[in-house]
């Protein structure tokens, strides 16, 4: 009978450790959740610019309070498409929602808009991104839930699918307004 060489077994090793590791990752609530450092703080100073005509938003706006969403997009991100006529079902439940328009062009910004809806109460334009740095923004989309009082109660990274919304925002926003 043949000996096996234990320089066999390193690869069933890191095949396990692997698999076990990948098992975990599984088991998150929710997988597409990153931490935020601002959960529970008052949200940064909102610095936007105009994007055409539509009307902006300010820090006052998010302390007004209501509970409301700061979505970050932008016309070149798929994903943003994706979540699109989530946003659109929110605001139509008369949820203020506030759009960053991220590192865009603003002809290209409004067209998006145009094209598929605007679910935005107010918008305002990144263009270099400073806002979104302050925010801790990884990349578009990303959504914030906000109190009335301007504390972010939780923060999504990627796009709002159907069970991002029903697992995970709308619970956050009821928590939110029983404040």
């Amino acid at each position: 009978m043949a000996r096996l060489s234990p320089l066999m077994a390193v690869p069933l090793v890191v095949f396990t450790a692997f698999a076990g590791l990948a098992l975990i990752g599984l088991q998150r609530e929710d997988p597409n959740s990153l931490p935020s450092a601002l959960a529970g703080r008052q949200a940064p100073a909102v610095t936007v610019t105009p994007l055409g005509d539509k009307p902006g938003f300010g820090d006052a706006d998010l302390r007004a309070g209501d509970v409301s969403l700061v979505n970050y997009w932008a016309s070149w991100c798929a994903p943003c498409r994706v979540e699109h006529p989530k946003l659109e079902r929110l605001a139509g439940e008369g949820l203020a929602i506030y759009g960053v328009n991220y590192k865009d062009k603003p002809g290209n910004a409004l067209g998006f808009l145009e094209e598929l809806g605007d679910p935005y109460t107010a918008i305002g334009a990144d263009e270099s991104g400073r806002m979104a740095l302050e925010w801790g923004v990884y990349g578009v989309p990303e959504t914030y839930v906000i109190d009335g009082k301007g504390e972010i109660v939780l923060r999504v990274a990627g796009p709002i699918t159907d069970r991002v919304l029903e697992s995970t925002i709308r619970p956050a926003i009821e928590a939110a307004r029983a404040r």
